[in-house]
């Protein structure tokens, strides 16, 4: 005897295989010049990274110190974008700023829905790391400080970068290396957890 459609259950096969979709989160990668924001999204994007590289020009050469980068011939002048899924229920969109204080113009647009941030620094070049704590800071945006290890190795330790940075205890300063796949995904996590406590707090 055929059934009623009354009687029929009707269950939509695809969606419960597969689940929830994953979560949506964008992450901002922001620092000064040269501290290694291209690399870092692009070490850890499972797509092709978006870039917005031009080179180097002599009349940059007066505004651009390369003197700790010498092997730097571009920039970023408008934005680095990357992606990575975390797990099965999360996806990280990666936007990376312009680092030279000209471009800064564009960050509030970058920055705008993000839940967090990743500083990177260059521990040769403390000092330029300034403007973009104090962005984070000034618009209450969670952020941690990464402290891009190049050539292997830090003229600093994490202690005397909060120390000389003032940032809030509770702000993770950790080191990494920009170049290798595993050290940004444990540094993407850091902040992840960093900005979910703070949005429960």
């Amino acid at each position: 005897m055929a059934s009623k459609p009354s009687d029929m259950v009707v269950t939509d096969d695809v969606d419960t295989a597969r689940g929830p979709a994953p979560m949506p989160v964008k992450i901002v990668v922001a620092g000064g010049f040269g501290v290694g924001k291209t690399t870092f999204v692009g070490s850890i994007s499972e797509i092709e990274p978006l870039t917005t590289e031009a080179a180097l020009t002599k009349v940059s050469q007066d505004i651009d110190d390369t003197s700790k980068v010498s092997t730097k011939t571009t920039t970023t002048v408008a934005m680095d974008f990357g992606r990575i899924t975390l797990g099965s229920d999360l996806i990280l969109y990666l936007f990376g700023t312009p680092g030279q204080d000209r471009f800064w113009f564009m960050w509030d647009d970058l920055v705008r829905g993000a839940i967090g941030a990743v500083v990177l620094i260059d521990t040769r070049r403390l000092e330029e790391c300034f403007p973009a704590v104090d962005y984070f800071e000034e618009h209450q945006i969670p952020f941690i400080v990464g402290m891009n290890c190049f050539d292997g190795s830090t003229t600093h330790s994490p202690d005397d970068v909060r120390e000389a940075l003032a940032v809030s205890g509770d702000t993770p300063v950790i080191m990494l290396d920009a170049r290798d796949r595993e050290s940004t995904r444990t540094a993407l996590l850091e902040l992840v957890q960093h900005a979910l406590v703070r949005a429960t707090a």
